[in-house]
């Protein structure tokens, strides 16, 4: 096992490589100059070209990321540009929002998924699977941003129940939470669905059932847990998707995360932030996968 954890650890490292590479290469190819953006539109070409040279954009590009990888192998993910404190630091203050909204999400996908997937599964091919299966086709149809106006439309604006932004306590979390993971809610449906039915045939749960074991263990102790692989599987690669789906969340929401600095950066075009961003998003999702194969 140690072996195992060590292999995937190192293969961690080419694929971090490849991320902070990419990353890198799509940002300067973004139209824009962080320069002229920090000095303001009415600065002199000659404060630009200084504020150019401060930065470092006047180096040649495979010079700007080999000192890039220089800070990072010390642990220094840069200074951000347009605040001027050290990315780390930026992630440290905003990653907690995220981490939470997160969580909230991946509770709620788990609760309402593995529910409508069990009932859809012990009523297959009924009205009431075709109507389940129906809405969770819904639910991974709907587009996050627009879901999220649309609950802050309802909930916030007709019947002021719940606030349409912010992130000062739990209450802030329900609509960005619902946003979030309803998509993921129905994924999960339909494969605990699917994944459950190719359980039931097997030889061992009609011979339970033939000896009379109560209907309700053999759904969860028999079938569900023989049918967990995929479903743990795909709880682990939604929870690293739903940590990059806060982006929009939070910025629907106005929720103070790390989704929500790293839209501000790239219109901005914080290559720091950006980039310590995305490797840092990238880290914790190769991280998850890891996790998830072990269990």
């Amino acid at each position: 096992m140690f072996g195992y954890i060590l292999k995937r650890l190192l293969q961690m490292i080419p694929t971090l490589i490849g991320v902070s590479i990419l990353s890198f290469i799509l940002i300067h190819a973004v139209p824009g100059d962080p320069a002229r953006m920090m000095a303001g539109q009415q600065a002199s070409e000659k404060d630009v070209e200084m504020m150019r040279d401060r930065l470092g954009l006047n180096q040649p590009l495979y010079q700007q990321y080999g000192n890039y990888v220089a800070h990072l192998v010390q642990g220094d993910l840069g200074k951000s540009i347009r605040s001027n404190r050290p990315v780390m630091e930026e992630i440290k203050t905003r990653f907690p929002t995220t981490i939470k909204l997160t969580v909230f999400a991946v509770l709620l996908m788990i609760v309402f998924g593995l529910f409508a997937g069990i009932f859809s599964a012990t009523k297959p091919n009924s009205l009431a699977d075709n109507s389940t299966m129906m809405i969770s086709l819904f639910g991974i149809s709907m587009p996050v941003f627009w879901l999220g106006i649309m609950l802050i439309l309802i909930f916030s604006y007709y019947l002021h129940w719940l606030p349409s932004g912010g992130n000062d306590g739990i209450k802030y979390f329900i609509l960005p939470a619902v946003t979030l993971g309803l998509s993921s809610s129905a994924i999960l449906a339909r494969l605990t669905r699917s994944s459950m039915l190719e359980v039931t045939n097997q030889d061992f749960v009609r011979t339970a059932r033939a000896k009379g074991v109560k209907e309700q263990m053999v759904v969860y102790k028999h079938t569900l847990a023989n049918a967990a692989i995929p479903i743990v599987t795909v709880i682990g690669l939604e929870f690293g998707h739903l940590l990059g789906g806060a982006v929009l969340t939070e910025t629907v929401f106005s929720m103070n995360g790390l989704g929500r600095f790293i839209i501000q950066s790239i219109q901005l075009r914080d290559y720091p932030a950006i980039q310590g961003c995305v490797l840092f998003v990238a880290t914790l999702f190769v991280l998850v996968n890891l996790i998830v194969d072990l269990s």
